[in-house]
């Protein structure tokens, strides 16, 4: 059975993504990184959840809270207020919750662990079509990680990033993830709140969208 190095933040997206790589066959090595978010402690429990509805044994769990250190997003600095979905105008700028450069360090993180158990796939539920509009969340930018992987890793690694969910809006995703039976009751996906999601953020609104696309209630509570 081929390995799999699955990013798994315990989000929807990651969750669905999680449900992609064990329908293809591989065996599932599960990546959450902590690195200083809001809801950390919720989204660990998340991961946990997740691996353990899919008795997944290989689990790692990494800090990397040097990013909350950098700081520059509303996701792990308190001083900056997270927005609400309906406050945000449309346009080309990044959203305050863009974590810097984020999935490039994961992704390196990821690289090293394939490496060593030699997996020959990496799964991030990145989203380009219907997201907030993070830089690192193109298909553009997995490509050219790609790149990276094969110059920087020993000869003869052949790593390929999966981007399942690249192309899909977030109602096909909610679909794809009930059809392949993914526990979505357990992912969970708020930016601001740990007890009950909040509803308003950019990852909420998203998420309530999807679920509201696919002709589906929502089985996450919400204040």
């Amino acid at each position: 059975m081929s390995k799999a190095i699955v990013l798994l933040s315990g989000g929807m997206d990651s969750c669905v993504t999680t449900a992609h790589a064990i329908n293809a066959g591989h065996h599932v090595y599960a990546l959450h990184v902590n690195y200083g978010q809001r809801t950390q402690e919720r989204e660990l429990k998340a991961f946990n959840d997740i691996c353990d509805y899919y008795s997944i044994e290989h689990r790692l769990v990494v800090d990397i809270s040097h990013l909350a250190a950098i700081g520059g997003s509303s996701l792990t600095d308190r001083t900056m207020l997270v927005p609400s979905a309906e406050c945000r105008v449309p346009s080309a700028a990044i959203p305050n919750t863009y974590v810097p450069f984020r999935n490039a360090n994961i992704l390196a993180i990821a690289t090293s662990w394939a490496e060593v158990v030699e997996a020959n796939h990496l799964y991030i539920g990145a989203v380009e079509e219907d997201s907030s509009g993070y830089p690192d969340c193109r298909d553009v930018f997995f490509r050219a990680f790609e790149e990276v992987i094969r110059t920087g890793t020993k000869p003869g690694t052949n790593i390929a990033i999966e981007t399942p969910l690249i192309d899909l809006s977030k109602g096909q995703i909610v679909r794809g993830g009930l059809d392949l039976q993914a526990p979505l009751h357990l992912s969970w996906s708020c930016y601001s709140n740990e007890d009950l999601a909040c509803g308003v953020c950019d990852s909420c609104a998203l998420r309530l969208k999807g679920f509201e696309e696919a002709g589906e209630m929502d089985p996450v509570s919400y204040r």
